[in-house]
Parts: C-alpha cells; structure tokens; sequence
C-alpha cells in the first residue's frame, strides 16, 4: 500500500508540470502586433504631407508622443508559432507647422518624388 502511494506521489509531482513535453498536434497562433507597414504605403508619402495624410496612408500611430508633437512611431511585431520573433517600425517626423519633413526606420522614403 506504502508503495503505491509513493507511486501515485511521484508520477503526480512529475506530471504536474508537463511543460517541457511537446503534445503532437498542438496549434499555436501568429502574434501580431502593431501598425503592418508595407513599402508600398510608404511609398505613398511625400514630404510636405499634413498628418492627417499621414494617418490616411498609414493609419493611428502606435506611439503618439505626449511631449513631442512632432514625432509619430509606428512599430509591428510579429512572433511566429515556432517562436520566431521579428520587428519592424519607423519614426515618422513633422515641422512646426504640422508637415511631414523625413521618415526613418526600417522602410526608406523615395526622395526623387518632386512636388507639382
């Protein structure tokens, strides 16, 4: 009886925490995260944009400085079922007067557009 019990004791504390057995079959979701930003949509910006352009082209930005009004963040993050995690953002900049003057980060502006 004595043995049995301390059977029952020991598989139970091992199977207790069974995190580090993979089950077969288990479904893990995408995690995503953010603004998805393509090349595409930035290359609709051109400088000299009002921020309400901005937002049209490229939707709310995650990071809307309380501080500096000038500056818009839009960053995506992505960690993939396998645990593969990848990041992209960029730093969207204005003047004083509300107009886009540059953008940084991991998508470049096509600076060749000139104004009409």
């Amino acid at each position: 009886m004595r043995a049995i019990t301390f059977t029952l004791l020991i598989f139970s504390l091992l199977s207790s925490g069974c995190s580090w057995i993979k089950f077969p079959g288990v479904h893990k979701v995408d995690i995503q995260q953010g603004n998805l930003i393509e090349q595409d949509m930035v290359d609709k910006l051109e400088l000299g944009m009002t921020k309400s352009q901005v937002r049209f082209v490229l939707g709310n930005p995650l990071i809307a400085d309380t501080f500096d009004q000038t500056r818009w963040d839009y960053i995506y993050r992505r960690v993939s079922s396998l645990g593969v995690y990848s990041e992209k953002g960029i730093t969207v900049h204005f003047d004083d007067q509300g107009l886009l003057k540059e953008v940084e980060g991991d998508f470049y502006l096509d600076n060749s557009k000139t104004d009409v």
